[in-house]
This record gives C-alpha cells, structure tokens and sequence, in this order.
C-alpha cells in the first residue's frame, strides 16, 4: 500500500519501529518518522494500519499520543479491522481536537494489496473523506463511503464473518466429496464454475489443492476477528448461533497446534475428524469441462 502511495506521487512519510519492515519502503523515497510526534509534524493525514484493539488505544488514546497531539484540520485515517467500541472512542476523543477521523478498513488479499486492487469500505465525515479519496484510490480499485459514524467497521465485520465461515463451510463439503471419491481438484474446478463460485474460493483453490496452508491470514487472526464479530453481536444483542461454532472451530485448531497456518486449514480438521488421511484421500487430477 505504500508503495502504490509513493508511486501516485504523494509524499510519504514512515513511522515503523522496525528497520526491516520499513526498509523496501524507505528504499522507494519514503521518509522515516522516529515518533508520533515526528509523523505529525510531517504529515496533513496519518493514516495507520494495525494489528487489533490494544495497539489502536496504545496509539491514539494513551498519554502524549495521537488524540493529544494531532492539530485541527489533519485528518486521521485507520484502516485496521477493530471493534466499533474501541473506533467509537478514538472519534470522540479526536472530536475534542477538531480532528478529522475516517474509518477506511480494507477487503482483500496480500495479492490484492500488491496490485493495488484492494477494497475500501469508509465511514466518518463526508469532506474528509472525499479529502483523502486521492490517497486510498492509489492502492484500492472499489470504494465505498458507508456513513458518518461506525458503518465501516461493522461491514468489516460483516464481511470477516462470511470470510471466515466460507473456510469452515467448504473444508465441511469438499470432505463430503472425498468420502464419494471426489478429488480436491475436480470439486473446485466446477466449484468455482458454478452459483456458488466466488473470489475468495478462487483465490485460495490451489492453496486447498496442494494442502499449503503458508498463512496469507492465519487461524489466530481469524480468532481475533471472530472475537471482534461476537463481541459486537453482544453488545448489539444480535444472536449470531452459527459464528459462535465457528469460532470454536478455530479455537480447536489453535490447540492443535495450527495457530500460524492459513486459515482455510480447517479443511484439514475436516478430513481427520471424517477419517480421512492424505494416503487415503482420492489423487489429484483434472476434470475437463464437456
């Protein structure tokens, strides 16, 4: 994402405490920031990506930090996926400043994000959205301003919710095929020809083909994001029965020690739990369409 901001043209400035995570960025004409105070000084919008809640309040809410220190008329842009409790705060305290606050969390992949075709899902104050619109266009191909308030992190977590169920729905089906003497291949093949086909089982088919679960989002992300999602549904009293399990699917792989794999390892759960080992499961072949 910085790399497709520098490439528009605007300047960029850094702030990363690790010298490896920033140092192809740096190389590419970014500046660097040694502190928040120096991100501020340099910058009209700062605009972070973060793991999860506490590094939010961390940045923006503790003493001497953003919430204190940003100037009326900047504008902070936070793109992470976190609770809209913790997003509800930032606002307030930002307001007190005449602050700008946008939520512009992301959909999408690590591919997505190097090709620059990533999804936006926006909420905050129209004008500074359409103030930053430049700046989210040069890494994104879809935009979506949602609303003045919280609507960005709750489609977020709408969208997380159907993500990580997909993982969970397919591992459950494809395993049903094996036991009918389906290949993985032949079943993704029509799978992603037929009404059910969709990007994200696109994108992850060769991943589920070839059993390699290297993370492009790990079963411990996940948890964190269905955290998230039930934790909303909670203080919304929005009963969500079939999240619920799922997280429990992901807890359980968790403990089988698979917290660092891609998410869609559940596929594997599946397969033990039906009996099913790599020997046993029907080779990979390919499937011609008539």
């Amino acid at each position: 994402m910085s790399r497709h901001v520098l490439e528009k043209g605007f300047r960029l400035t850094v702030y990363e405490p690790l010298p490896e995570n920033r140092a192809s960025v740096v190389a590419a004409g970014a500046d660097v920031a040694h502190s928040l105070a120096d991100l501020v000084d340099a910058s009209e919008v700062v605009m972070l990506t973060i793991p999860n809640d506490a590094v939010l309040r961390q940045l923006t809410l503790a003493p001497g930090t953003l919430a204190e220190i940003m100037r009326p008329g900047q504008v902070l842009v936070e793109m992470s996926t976190v609770s809209p409790e913790i997003s509800a705060e930032v606002a307030e305290a930002l307001a007190r400043r005449n602050v700008a606050y946008v939520r512009a969390p992301v959909s999408g992949s690590t591919v997505t994000a190097s090709s620059g075709t990533l999804s936006v899902m926006a909420s905050g104050p129209e004008d500074a959205y359409r103030r930053v619109e430049p700046i989210l266009e040069s890494f994104s191909s879809r935009r979506f301003y949602l609303g003045g308030g919280e609507e960005a992190r709750y489609l977020k977590l709408v969208v997380n919710a159907l993500v990580g169920a997909t993982a969970a729905l397919l591992g459950e089906a494809l395993t049903l095929g094996l036991k009918g003497n389906l290949s993985v291949e032949t079943m993704l093949n029509v799978i992603c020809e037929s009404a059910v086909a969709s990007p994200l089982i696109a994108y992850k088919r060769d991943l589920l083909v070839h059993r390699n679960y290297d993370p492009a989002f790990s079963v411990s992300q996940m948890m964190k994001d269905f955290d998230l999602i039930l934790g909303a549904a909670k203080a919304d009293h929005v009963p969500m029965y079939l999240a619920s399990m799922i997280r429990q699917q992901y807890e359980a792989a968790y403990a089988e020690g698979l917290a660092d794999k891609d998410f869609f390892v559940l596929f594997e759960q599946y397969e033990r739990l039906a009996g099913l080992t790599r020997e046993k499961s029907p080779p990979v072949k390919g499937l011609k369409a008539v």
